[in-house]
């Protein structure tokens, strides 16, 4: 199982430590696997953008209107933390329903 995120995004680290057999990317210094992004917005859509984010706010208006995935290449932060892969199937965000489908406290 793999972790997408930031290695210091507190959240990221929660799942890490609730998931003891799974490993973090940190997609800002190791990037995303060729396809996991296009499959996780093809997945996710919009949700997948965190518009909640300090980097989102620092966006021009323009920068706002581009295209998701671009913007997501872009600027890796802008992603809803944690994306998890298992066994090809991805899950976003740590609330209760991911939590309960990994099987996490």
């Amino acid at each position: 199982m793999k972790i997408y995120g930031l290695k210091n995004c507190d959240t990221c680290r929660k799942a890490l430590k609730q998931l003891p057999d799974s490993s973090l990317v940190d997609i800002r210094a190791d990037g995303m696997p060729d396809g996991l992004l296009e499959a996780a917005y093809a997945e996710f859509g919009a949700k997948l953008v965190n518009t909640q984010s300090t980097t989102w706010r620092g966006l021009s208006e323009a920068e706002r209107g581009g295209e998701p995935l671009a913007l997501l290449r872009t600027h890796p932060a802008l992603m809803k933390r944690p994306l998890i892969e298992r066994d090809g199937e991805l899950f976003l965000g740590w609330d209760q329903n991911t939590r309960a489908a990994l099987g996490a406290a």
